[in-house]
């Protein structure tokens, strides 16, 4: 029979009990780190050449910092006056809103932790860092919607950004304010936020101060920063980086023949990166990584070593929650010397795996955007 073991069980149990433990399970199981002290990094030789956002050899902490996380604008960096700043929420409902932000922040406080990726992370070694963990607060955005109620016929909700820019459809031109939406449905989720802080700070303007949409397993260009107006529609928006920019042009070959599909940008890809390597005083090489998705349960994550075969890695279970990565590690015993080459793959509880460059579903694909191929690295031991 096995016997289960706790970290309360450590806790309150005798040394003599605390000591067969240890022996008998990892430390993992306990929820304390593995030993690491004089562990020495392993560079991988493909080295991120991007500044912007995370560098992952330096990958340690399940929360991102603030100056860690990755900036992305479309249109200019508004100026905005908080204390005269307002959001206006209007369109097809009953009764309109507007709220300032002190408004915003009596309303219902609400935090949730959520990995923002931009789509385009992935694209080439110079971008690869656009991705952070962030503990985002605010007030959900459903109540609010509910409080307006909205006509039946509205099926929309699109958010508009205060940032601007010249723009042209079909030679007319015109001022455009940055704009995006979700169907109705999906935006009276509960967890999508209204957003005024992360990681216990005010936001900050190169992340959508004084207000930012969060929108939980989306992709980052979703997160409507410098959020100004929502509105209520009875038929899709369909702006520059919802219809023109940020879509995907997939090809499929059917029956001999090349069939295209272009969709707009929406829920994250099952994705997973080896992020950096450790050789431990014993000389086993451990390979820390992260994965992450749309919020769908992850399944697995395996590794492969050149040309071998798919290995279980270790699932971190301390860090998890439903929209955030998960880090995961791997112990590589007897590593041979010289150089080679690491690849990961997730894989989510529906069966969505990481796919590989040359994957059907993806070799066709004409946009950069959505990038989830698995990223093979290279190290030397």
């Amino acid at each position: 029979m096995t016997t289960q073991v706790t970290r309360r069980d450590m806790i309150r149990g005798s040394v003599a009990f605390a000591a067969l433990a240890f022996a008998q399970y990892p430390l993992s199981t306990f929820g304390f780190p593995e030993p690491e002290e004089g562990a020495e990094l392993i560079p991988f030789t493909d080295k991120q050449s991007g500044t912007n956002g995370i560098k992952w050899e330096d990958l340690k902490s399940w929360i991102t910092p603030n100056e860690q996380l990755y900036k992305v604008q479309h249109y200019n960096v508004p100026k905005i006056d908080p204390a005269t700043w307002s959001l206006e929420i209007a369109g097809l409902v009953k009764k309109p809103l507007r709220l300032s932000l002190a408004d915003l922040q009596q309303r219902r406080r609400k935090t949730i932790t959520a990995t923002l990726e931009c789509s385009g992370n992935n694209a080439s070694a110079g971008f690869m860092g656009a991705i952070g963990n962030i503990k985002w607060t605010g007030t959900p955005l459903a109540p609010l919607l509910r409080e307006c109620e909205p006509y039946k016929r509205g099926i929309e909700v699109a958010f508009f950004g205060t940032d601007t820019q010249k723009d042209e459809v079909k030679k007319i031109e015109y001022t455009a304010n940055f704009s995006r939406g979700l169907h109705i449905t999906d935006a009276m989720r509960d967890d999508i936020l209204l957003c005024y802080e992360f990681n216990g700070q005010p936001l900050d303007v190169a992340h959508g101060a004084p207000l930012r949409l969060v929108v939980p397993g989306w992709y980052g260009v979703a997160w409507v920063k410098w959020l100004s107006r929502i509105e209520v529609l009875d038929r899709r928006i369909m702006s520059k980086y919802m219809a023109r920019e940020y879509v995907t042009l997939r090809g499929e070959e059917r029956d001999g023949k090349t069939i295209h599909r272009e969709t707009s940008i929406g829920p994250m890809l099952i994705k997973s990166m080896p992020a950096r390597a450790l050789r431990l005083q014993d000389g086993t090489v451990r390979i820390h990584g992260a994965a992450w998705g749309d919020g769908t349960p992850l399944e697995k994550v395996e590794l492969k070593i050149d040309d071998g075969s798919w290995q279980s890695v270790t699932i971190d279970r301390k860090n998890r929650s439903k929209f955030c990565w998960t880090f995961w590690t791997f112990d590589w015993k007897n590593a041979p010397k010289g150089e080679h080459t690491i690849v990961s793959r997730a894989t989510d509880a529906e069966g969505k795996a990481q796919p590989t460059a040359d994957d059907p579903g993806i070799k066709l694909k004409k946009t950069y955007w959505e990038s989830n191929q698995q990223w093979p690295r290279k190290i030397t031991v």
